[in-house]
C-alpha cells in the first residue's frame, strides 16, 4: 500500500473530518427540539422549572450549535480541493439541494435563532417561543436537504448524463428531493439525534441528582430524558426498517454485505446473521451463527422472500457495468457487517438503559438509586453518538466502490492533480485543529452541565418588572 496515494488519504480525510463533523449535527437537532419543548411547557404552565431547564439546556445548544457551524465549513473545502472530479460530475445535481439548505434553511435557523438568543426580554413570550420553534425547523430543513443530496449518492433519480458523459446534469429536482432513500432516511435520522439529545439530557440530570443538586428541576429532566430515549429507539427502529426495504430494492450490495450473504437465499436459508467469520478474502463464509427467515422478514416482509448474495450480485455487476474496468464490486465486508451490528447494538443499549432508569426512578421505589446506577446513566451518554457514528459508516463504506452508485467510482472523483503529501499535510492539521475544538466544545458543556441551572433574577433584578417570577423573562445569554 501506498503511503502517499492520494485516493486513500482523500477517503481517510473525509471520512474523519465527515464523522467528526456529525457529532454536532445530531445534538443541534435533537438539543433544539427539547429546548422547544420545555419552553413551551414554561409558556404553558408558567412554571419557573420549565424556563430554568429551558435556559440550562439552551446553552448546551448554543455552544454545540458555534461548534457546529465550524466544523462544517472545512466539508465545502474538501469538494474543492480533493474531489474535484466527484465536483464537477455532481455539481449540477448538488447545487439546487445545497443551494436551499444555505439559502433558505440554514437562514431560517440562523435569523430565528439570533432573536431566540436577544429576544428574552424584546419580544413578548409567544413571539419568542416561535423563534425556537422556527429555528429547530430550519435545522430540520438544513438536514432534509443534506440528506437529499447524500441519497441521490446512494440512489441517484431526477437525471440525465451530459452529452459527453462527463457529468450528470438536472432534470427535475422534485424527484431528488422526493428520493424514497431520502424520504426513508430522513425519519431515520431525526430520531437518531433526539436519542443522542435525550441521552445528554439524561447525563446531566444524572449527574446532578446523584449529588442530591437541583433534584425539583433535574428529577423531571431525567423522566423526560428517559422517556424521549425509548419513544426515539421505537421510532429508528420502525424507520430502519422502511430503509432497510429501500436498501434491499436500490443496493442489494449494501444489505447482502451487511448480513454476509455471500450466496443468494430465499426463506429459511435467508437467514439473519448474529455472528460470523468469513475467509481473507471476503468471497466465503467459515462460520456463523443465523437465525433462520429473519433476514428474508426483514428485507421483504416475507418468510418466503428472496435476498441476493454477494458473489451472485458480483458477477452480475461484473456484466452490467463491465465499462467501469472493475471485477469487485464488493464492499470491504467486515467493516459492513459489524458496524450494521454495532449501530443497532449500540442503539438498543442506550434505550434499555433508559427502561431500566424509568423503574429505579419510579415514585414508588422502596429503595434509593444505587449510585452504580447514576454512573452507568451519565457514562451512557455517548451511545446514541456512536450508534449514528457507526451507523453512517456503514451507510457510505456498504456503498463502495461507488461514490455515485451505477455512475461513478469513488476513484475516479478524487482530485487528480493533487498530490498525496498535500492532502497529507491538510489531514495532519484539520485532526490537530479538530482535537483542539474537542477539548474546547467538551469542556465548554462539561463547565455548563456542573454549574447547573441558574435561578431566575426576581422581578426588577435587570429586567422588566413582572407580577410574577414564572411570567419573568431570561437574562440574554
Amino acid at each position: 500500500m501506498d503511503l502517499l496515494d492520494p485516493l486513500i488519504l482523500a477517503r481517510w480525510q473525509f471520512g474523519l473530518t465527515t464523522l467528526y463533523h456529525f457529532i454536532f449535527v445530531p445534538l443541534t437537532i435533537g438539543m433544539g427540539l427539547i429546548v422547544a419543548i420545555f419552553q413551551t411547557a414554561w409558556y404553558r404552565t408558567a412554571h419557573v422549572r420549565w424556563l430554568q431547564l429551558t435556559r440550562f439546556f439552551g446553552k448546551i445548544f448554543l455552544i454545540n450549535f458555534a461548534m457546529g457551524v465550524v466544523t462544517g465549513i472545512v466539508q465545502e473545502f474538501q469538494f474543492g480541493m480533493n474531489w474535484s472530479d466527484y465536483s464537477r460530475f455532481v455539481g449540477d445535481i448538488f447545487g439546487a439541494p445545497l443551494a436551499f439548505e444555505g439559502l433558505l434553511a440554514f437562514f431560517l435557523e440562523a435569523t430565528f435563532l439570533g432573536l431566540w438568543i436577544f429576544g428574552w426580554d424584546k419580544l413578548p413570550r409567544l413571539a419568542h417561543l416561535a423563534t425556537i420553534w422556527i429555528a429547530w425547523i430550519g435545522a430540520t430543513l438544513s438536514a432534509y436537504f443534506i440528506l437529499a443530496a447524500n441519497a441521490w449518492m446512494q440512489n441517484p433519480v431526477g437525471y440525465k448524463m451530459a452529452a459527453d458523459g462527463s457529468r450528470a446534469e438536472l432534470v427535475d429536482f422534485w424527484a431528488v428531493l422526493t428520493n424514497r432513500v431520502a424520504l426513508a432516511t430522513f425519519p431515520h435520522t431525526m430520531f437518531a439525534a433526539f436519542m443522542f439529545a435525550a441521552a445528554v439530557v439524561i447525563a446531566a440530570a444524572a449527574w446532578h441528582l446523584a449529588r442530591g443538586q437541583h433534584v425539583d428541576i433535574m428529577r423531571p429532566a431525567l423522566r423526560f430524558g428517559m422517556w424521549g430515549m425509548i419513544v426515539a429507539f421505537a421510532g429508528v427502529f420502525l424507520a430502519g426498517d422502511q430503509l432497510g426495504l429501500q436498501m434491499v430494492a436500490t443496493q442489494p450490495m449494501k444489505m447482502a454485505a451487511a448480513e454476509a450473504l455471500y450466496n443468494s437465499a430465499c426463506g429459511a436459508n435467508a437467514s439473519f446473521s448474529i455472528f460470523s467469520l468469513g475467509t481473507p478474502d471476503g468471497t466465503s463464509e467459515i462460520f456463523s451463527i443465523r437465525v433462520p427467515y429473519l433476514l428474508a422478514l426483514l428485507s421483504t416482509h416475507s418468510f418466503d422472500g428472496c435476498v441476493e448474495g454477494i458473489n451472485d450480485l458480483n458477477s452480475l455487476y461484473q456484466t452490467k457495468f463491465a465499462s467501469f474496468g472493475i471485477d469487485q464490486f464488493t464492499p470491504i465486508i467486515w467493516v459492513t457487517y459489524w458496524a450494521f451490528r454495532w449501530m443497532i447494538g449500540l442503539g438498543a443499549l442506550a434505550a434499555l438503559i433508559s427502561v431500566v432508569g424509568l423503574w429505579l426512578t419510579r415514585k414508588s421505589a422502596k429503595r434509593p438509586v444505587p449510585q452504580w446506577a447514576w454512573r452507568v446513566a451519565i457514562w451512557s451518554a455517548p451511545l446514541p453518538l456512536l450508534a449514528s457514528l457507526v451507523g453512517w459508516i456503514f451507510t457510505e463504506m456498504g456503498r463502495q466502490p461507488w461514490i455515485v452508485f451505477s455512475l461513478m467510482l469513488t476513484r475516479n472523483g478524487v482530485s487528480p492533480n493533487v498530490p498525496g503529501w498535500q492532502v497529507l499535510i491538510s489531514l495532519v492539521a484539520f485532526s490537530a485543529i479538530y482535537i483542539a475544538l474537542a477539548i474546547v466544545e467538551f469542556g465548554l458543556i462539561l463547565r455548563t452541565v456542573r454549574k447547573g441551572p441558574e435561578p431566575v433574577p426576581e422581578p426588577g433584578e435587570g429586567h422588566p418588572s413582572e407580577t410574577a417570577l414564572e411570567d419573568t423573562p431570561t437574562t440574554v445569554y
